[in-house]
């Protein structure tokens, strides 16, 4: 067996060494017949560092296309320039707001939001980024777009959706904001919040700093509850079928307001063709993290329904 196994390794280093002659002569012929009478020993040394740094230069290329498919980028240096010594953003909040809700944006806007001056500051000071996410008319440019664009001239709070604002296009919303605000901001949290609810700044941002140790999180009240089957029912679900016998969902934070880590939100961006949504946007996102390793916390103080100690949310 030893022997066999050193003709093996004999074999293969003779196949080595053979491949590399192939090479050198190769070369040796090229520079010739550009007039040099022959190919020197630098050269030949530089022939053959030049081919192993491309090797290594290609595994390093895939390794890092890897990377970026799994949601990973650079750690971004203090010290480079101004734009990159800007300071993280804690959280993105995306308020889903829909037509025919002006009234809840300045109730919003007067509560915790802010605007202008004060929105810019509390995204400079602590880090928390908030704009109203909304999708576009059905008849594109009707008095609906019109009235958005103009509120949003004045106010400058509106993520803008290139898809159809509709009951029914909920998930896929929230989908997008997530994919979109990823894809924009580069915060270590994205919140998604509905237009109905008044939110602790102050808390949330506390909240989300104890939880900045941990890379993949979702974070809300959590619950479950029961599939309706029934088509004229309100919390009618089209798949019923895949959720069991019991007919009763996973569980998954309230769509009231949940929060997810930036690794969960470029996971969402990178994948977002592939990821698909079901009737409601709770479940949809919940059902997005459940083959993934994350950690599914039940936060008591996102529970919106009521006011407790060291509440973040507020449902009116």
């Amino acid at each position: 067996m030893f022997a066999i196994f050193a003709s093996f390794y004999v074999a293969g280093r003779l196949w080595q060494d053979a491949q590399t002659r192939v090479y050198l002569i190769k070369e040796l012929d090229r520079v010739t017949g550009l007039g040099q009478s022959a190919i020197s020993v630098d050269d030949t040394l530089k022939i053959i560092a030049c081919r192993e740094q491309r090797k290594k230069l290609s595994a390093l290329e895939l390794d890092l296309a890897a990377a970026g498919r799994e949601g990973f980028t650079s750690k971004r240096s203090s010290d480079t320039n101004e734009a990159v010594s800007k300071r993280r953003p804690l959280v993105v909040i995306g308020v889903l707001t829909r037509f025919g809700r002006k009234n809840n944006r300045e109730a919003i806007r007067k509560a915790w939001m802010g605007s202008g001056a004060t929105l810019k500051k509390m995204e400079k000071e602590k880090g928390i980024i908030s704009r109203f996410v909304i999708g576009r008319s059905a008849d594109r440019g009707d008095n609906l777009d019109r009235s958005i664009d103009d509120e949003n001239s004045q106010t400058d709070d509106f993520m803008i959706l290139d898809q159809v604002e509709a009951p029914g296009e909920l998930p896929k919303k929230a989908k997008m904001f997530f994919a979109l605000a990823a894809d924009r901001w580069d915060a270590d949290f994205y919140a998604k919040v509905n237009d109905d609810v008044y939110v602790n700044i102050d808390a949330l941002g506390a909240t989300l700093t104890s939880h900045l140790d941990k890379p993949r999180v979702y974070i809300g009240c959590m619950k479950s509850g029961q599939v309706f089957s029934e088509p004229g029912h309100k919390w009618y679900e089209p798949d019923w079928w895949k959720f069991g016998d019991k007919k009763s969902y996973f569980r998954h934070a309230s769509g009231e307001m949940y929060v997810i880590s930036g690794a969960l939100a470029k996971f969402i961006s990178i994948n977002r063709n592939l990821l698909r949504t079901y009737a409601h946007d709770d479940i949809s996102a919940g059902s997005w993290f459940l083959g993934l390793d994350v950690k599914h916390l039940d936060e008591g103080k996102f529970c919106c329904s009521s006011w407790s100690t060291g509440a973040i949310c507020s449902g009116v």
